[in-house]
């Protein structure tokens, strides 16, 4: 999707309360297999990056924030609890999950992360560069 020369994409949680729009390039995909991860969707983040200015969220009264460590907090939808965004306390971009955007969102998979803590009932059978923990450029709390 493109307007006026520059890519912009649309999203929204489950109900619908919460949407928004970004606007420039997204990154690629980068999943997250990280305990709090996991434990916050039940699998594992897949998530892109927009500059935080580059984003326009819609509804954000409906949005709760969790301190999640403290380097970041993560926001989901407080009526249908849709995970949707990680924002690192000191970076100017937030990371977006992947399936809130809109069909046909143009995204791919760029690596794994935190795969060291991945959980025991899956395989990654991929050939997208796997860390450890953080990598690729991605930064993370705790980084």
């Amino acid at each position: 999707m493109e307007v006026t020369g520059m890519e912009l994409h649309r999203g929204s949680c489950l109900c619908g309360k919460v949407h928004f729009e970004t606007r420039g390039n997204l990154r690629g995909v980068v999943y997250c297999h990280c305990s709090q991860c996991r434990k916050q969707t039940g699998h594992y983040y897949a998530a892109t990056n927009v500059q935080a200015d580059a984003i326009d969220v819609f509804g954000e009264e409906h949005i709760t924030w969790y301190q999640a460590s403290d380097f970041a907090s993560r926001g989901f939808c407080k009526n249908c609890g849709s995970a949707l965004f990680w924002k690192h306390k000191d970076l100017d971009h937030i990371s977006v999950m992947a399936g809130s955007f809109d069909q046909p969102s143009a995204l791919h998979g760029e690596s794994h992360i935190f795969v060291a803590d991945k959980g025991d009932y899956y395989e990654i059978h991929d050939d997208l560069p796997k860390y450890a923990k953080s990598g690729g450029g991605v930064v993370v709390a705790g980084d």
